[in-house]
């Protein structure tokens, strides 16, 4: 494995914190320190924001076919590097070897993607309806962009933002999440392997996000914001960005339906059911939240899960035959700890799990519980654990009323064999993604995104790149 990059990348050099503070990275399956990294304080935020302020009019002249090659170049060295990029993944988050191996695929296709969107970027001429003008229409970059990126996916997040601004010829800042900050340094190290030039990307990590953040988006000059992360946190970084009208582009929190209905083939809605849940350990914006199951079946796809769920292996995401990590701390295990007690309070019944096994690390036990109560917190909490809650319905009006009762909108899952039925009840989900007798919605070709309060914009299709690039309309009179 090659060697761990701990200090912050400002203006392609590899540096200290100006102060010369550093942060634990964690391991989660053992509560251990891997390492220390440097924590970025307000003048690292500076000297970052400088560098890309510098960068930013070379770069956006550089040509599109360059920008192409450097992405596609990067993506070559992710896949040449999958096992070491892996083992560095789960030893900071503590997702299995397997699922970061997937990860590490996923996170290289957004950088082959948006190296074939560098190169179509279009514009269009015309003449106006009044015959005096012609319309020149050009797509210019942004501009330099704040990048702030989650722990539960750290290296597919990095690319699926630094991936659409490269293309569009935007200079960037990244803040990785405090608790996986290696997977981001890592990328670093790979870009600037493959070409990019320095001050391009800058990545400062952090324990002070305020401190850091803030200054940037009120300062001017940064001209983008692309987050993901809690709906809370978006609510803040909007109103930071509105004094000087900082373009925002978000991804927010999930509260997804899962619905069973009565002629549903069982078989594929329990696969379904394993990947939209147990996916990250549940750990996603977009894992299954709220399983809605047609009264008719609903004994029988709870018996099936939680047989599925029961026999997944728990245990430290290095070690062979295991299915299911880590929650990335204690204080997320505590709240699904807390959440399922709530429940079970109330009336649910404990098919599988339910209870934290003894010893070091934050492991929590796939769980299925049936009969919940949609008073229940678990219903408008997002869970961000390996827990299945299962209500009962009886008919289409009354699901859709249910799944649409909340404030979030990001993905929802509908199991059925009737075509009119699945469309029908996609169309009336108030929500950005469907899968549609599928568990998995997330792909480097597809637009990625919520309605309602689980975000603004999309990510990744061909309308990803959009979000980094703005229209010039330039006036032509007919001579």
């Amino acid at each position: 494995m090659t060697e761990v990059l701990t200090q912050l990348f400002i203006g392609g050099a590899w540096v200290d914190a100006a102060d010369g503070a550093t942060m634990p990275v964690d391991d989660p399956a053992t509560g251990e320190i891997l390492c220390h990294v440097a924590d970025a304080g307000p003048k690292d935020a500076r000297l970052a924001e400088e560098a890309a302020v510098q960068a930013q009019a070379e770069w956006a002249r550089t040509a599109p076919r360059a920008r192409s090659e450097i992405l596609r170049r990067a993506h070559e060295i992710i896949l040449e590097r999958t096992d070491e990029l892996a083992h560095l993944m789960t030893s900071e988050m503590g997702k299995p070897l397997a699922e970061a191996r997937g990860e590490v695929a996923y996170a290289a296709e957004f950088f082959r993607w948006f190296s074939e969107e560098a190169v179509r970027i279009d514009g269009g001429c015309g003449t106006l309806p009044d015959g005096r003008n012609r319309m020149l229409l050009s797509r210019r970059p942004v501009g330099p962009c704040l990048l702030i990126t989650p722990w539960n996916f750290p290296l597919a997040m990095g690319t699926r933002k630094i991936g659409p601004a490269i293309a569009a010829g935007c200079t960037m800042i990244l803040k990785p999440a405090p608790q996986t900050p290696l997977s981001s340094l890592a990328l670093a190290g790979i870009l600037k392997e493959a070409g990019l030039p320095d001050g391009v990307l800058n990545v400062v990590t952090t324990s002070r996000a305020g401190e850091v953040c803030e200054p940037l988006l009120r300062g001017g000059r940064i001209r983008k914001l692309s987050f993901t992360g809690s709906t809370a946190v978006g609510r803040l970084l909007l109103a930071q960005c509105a004094d000087t009208v900082v373009r925002t582009s978000m991804e927010l929190g999930g509260n997804a339906p899962f619905i069973v209905f009565d002629d549903a083939d069982l078989d594929v809605a329990v696969d379904g059911a394993m990947v939209a849940k147990m996916r990250n350990m549940g750990e996603a914006c977009t894992a299954a939240n709220r399983f809605f199951v047609h009264r008719s079946v609903a004994g029988e796809f709870g018996r099936r899960l939680a047989e599925r769920m029961g026999a997944l292996v728990v245990g430290p995401g290095t070690r062979g035959g295991v299915d299911v990590g880590p929650l990335i701390d204690a204080n997320g295990r505590a709240k699904v700890e807390e959440l399922v007690a709530d429940a079970v309070e109330r009336g649910a019944e404990v098919l599988v799990g339910g209870r934290r096994p003894e010893g070091p690390g934050n492991f929590y036990p796939p769980t299925v519980l049936a009969g919940v109560d949609p008073a229940s917190r678990l219903m408008d909490t997002e869970i961000f654990g390996p827990v299945a809650a299962i209500l009962t319905f009886d008919d289409e009006d009354e699901v859709l009323r249910r799944a649409n009762d909340t404030p979030w909108g990001l993905v929802g899952y509908v199991f059925t064999q009737g075509l009119d039925r699945g469309l029908r009840v996609s169309e009336g989900l108030e929500v950005g993604m469907v899968g549609l007798n599928t568990g998995l919605v997330s792909n480097p070709a597809a637009p990625f995104g919520g309605v309602k309060q689980s975000g603004l914009g999309r990510e990744g299709g061909r309308v990803g790149i959009d979000e980094f690039l703005e229209y010039q309309y330039v006036a032509v009179p007919v001579r």
